[in-house]
């Protein structure tokens, strides 16, 4: 039987695979197999089919609309009124977004990888159906992403009833 699990690259992974060891199960039928992260250079604009959920165009938007706001309200008071005052502060904040979002990605981002920097790693167990659970308790106990249980035989995913 095989218990297929996931973890982030940590202290907690170690941990792991030392309690399982501790417990009875050579370290030969234990394999950990790093996963590769896709590094490409971040994108200004997201696109509806593409995104890496760290837009330029967040803070332009939010920042438009709160001076845009600003330049309406104050434009009752000051000598072009509203609406000018309103498109004026449209353009402001805009402008304004894009330099701090711009000046935040070159000072933190550098612009080189997408995503988080952790690496994922599949850890693959094989075990006795005796110490599957036994093995499960570990994995979760050591803060696994996902576990899962196959069995060699029938080449399919073990579902407990209980």
């Amino acid at each position: 039987m095989y218990i297929i699990s996931s973890f982030v690259y940590s202290a907690n992974l170690e941990l792991a695979i030392s309690e399982i060891e501790q417990k009875g199960i050579a370290r030969e039928r234990i394999f950990a197999a790093p996963l590769d992260k896709r590094v490409e250079k971040r994108k200004i604009l997201d696109t509806i089919n593409q995104s890496d959920g760290k837009s330029l165009s967040d803070l332009i938007a939010v920042l438009g609309t709160i001076f845009m706001l600003f330049g309406a309200i104050y434009g009752f008071i000051l000598e072009w009124g509203p609406i000018l005052w309103a498109l004026i502060g449209l353009v402001g904040g805009a402008v304004l977004g894009f330099l701090i979002d711009l000046m935040f990605q070159k000072n933190h981002g550098n612009g080189k990888k997408t995503g988080n920097n952790k690496t994922e790693v599949i850890l693959i167990v094989n075990c006795e159906q005796k110490q599957a659970e036994m093995v499960e308790n570990a994995l979760w106990d050591n803060m696994a992403l996902g576990v899962t249980s196959w069995n060699k035989t029938c080449k399919r995913k073990i579902v407990d009833d209980g």
